[in-house]
């Protein structure tokens, strides 16, 4: 007999009305629908999956208790996204882990595949990049935001938020130019 697939999650407005009214039923139905892209998006910041999973527990707990100031000005997901990214920020400003990496220190890449390129092997090469690196990275160039929100979110100037991206990039290049040798 096969199994039966799981029932439609209600559509974002009920569960809104669900989580507000405190159903624990809309409440777990909200974190199972956004949990694996949340969680993405930590793990990339952080490099570390204790520290993404404490990270999203936090900010889950972070939405249930703000979701009475949510306005509507962006879909739910957008809004859930910015409280995991400012949560995974302030797990790694707490594990101070921002600093800024010394290329001069480390001129060689930290670590050489031979297997290919692959989608693994970039995130792995990604959450390898120094924390300040990994977390504009991340920001920019797969979160979408621009330098001047970054600098705002990890309270430095734009100019350091367009330098560590510079660095990151360069740093990636260097790691992933082993795979083609």
């Amino acid at each position: 007999m096969p199994d039966n697939p799981p029932p439609p999650l209600p559509d974002e407005a009920r569960l809104l009305a669900g989580c507000l009214a405190q159903d624990r039923q809309a409440q777990y139905q909200l974190y199972q629908r956004y949990k694996t892209a949340m969680f993405s998006a930590a793990l990339r910041i952080l490099g570390s999956r204790d520290l993404a999973q404490d990270a999203l527990q936090d900010a889950f707990v972070e939405v249930f208790q703000g979701l009475a100031d949510f306005r509507q000005q962006s879909t739910l997901g957008a809004w859930i996204k910015i409280v995991v990214v400012r949560r995974a920020l302030r797990t790694l400003r707490q594990e101070q882990r921002m600093e800024v990496y010394d290329a001069e220190r480390h001129p060689e890449p930290l670590v050489a595949w031979h297997d290919g390129l692959t989608g693994e092997a970039l995130e792995r090469a990604i959450g390898e990049l120094p924390a300040g690196y990994r977390a504009v990275f991340c920001l920019v160039e797969v979160e979408g935001y621009a330098h001047r929100e970054v600098a705002e979110l990890l309270s430095i100037s734009e100019g350091t938020s367009k330098s560590q991206l510079f660095h990151a990039k360069r740093l990636l290049q260097r790691k992933l130019h082993y795979l083609y040798e």
